[in-house]
């Protein structure tokens, strides 16, 4: 399976997650598909820093000064705990963050 199927995989997996009202799978699933499609543009981009997990790569997204505040609003969104949903910003549409991101990264690649 190569990485656009994976990416996909997760994506699915995450709206499966929704629709059975499991947020935190649904969470952690478009966060795995931020991390996967991150790696590859960090790569084509000679990133070498861009490794680790997935709140990792979220984490350099919402950093990263060149991308456009979109982005890292998304970014921010994703990396929140289900548990500090009420305290700080939070999606109820994890795919609709995730595919922001994605957007964005597939454009610059």
């Amino acid at each position: 399976m190569n990485r656009s199927e994976q990416i996909e995989q997760e994506l699915i997996k995450a709206a499966n997650g929704l629709q059975n009202g499991n947020d935190g799978l649904a969470r952690v699933c478009a966060r795995r598909a931020v991390a996967l499609a991150s790696q590859q543009w960090a790569a084509q981009q000679k990133l070498a820093t861009w490794k680790g997990d997935a709140m990792h790569h979220l984490r350099q997204i919402q950093a990263e000064t060149t991308f456009p505040p979109p982005v890292r609003a998304a970014a921010q969104r994703l990396l929140t705990k289900v548990t500090e949903q009420t305290q700080l910003p939070m999606t109820t549409d994890p795919i609709t963050d995730a595919r922001i991101i994605l957007d964005h990264l597939n454009a610059e690649i």
